[in-house]
């Protein structure tokens, strides 16, 4: 299991959501809120020779709080992935994941 890179403040609990090819890990938060409203916190991550790659995207504002290690064209790619699967991942956070949560 990768462990995952949890900005200061942030809740540890923390839903799998996929694997892909490549290894890049997806999970995602429970549903947050704030006065701005209700998010989630989707984490990708895949470990390499320099050490853990990791992006950090807010829906459904999509402003993305941390990416390093991601080429111009994952990123682009996790964007994509993001706005195709935002309606899962948004239900799936606010019913406590796909499956069982796992905490990093």
């Amino acid at each position: 299991m990768l462990k995952l890179h949890i900005p200061v403040g942030m809740m540890l609990m923390m839903y799998a959501y996929m694997t892909l090819n490549d290894g890049t890990e997806i999970r995602h938060s429970p549903t947050l809120s704030d006065k701005d409203g209700k998010k989630v916190m989707v984490y990708f991550e895949r470990q390499s020779e320099l050490g853990a790659e990791v992006a950090i995207c807010e829906i459904p504002s999509y402003k993305w709080m941390e990416s390093v290690g991601f080429s111009e064209e994952e990123m682009e790619f996790f964007s994509k992935f993001l706005h195709s699967n935002e309606h899962l991942i948004l239900k799936y956070a606010e019913n406590g994941g796909i499956g069982l949560a796992n905490p990093v």
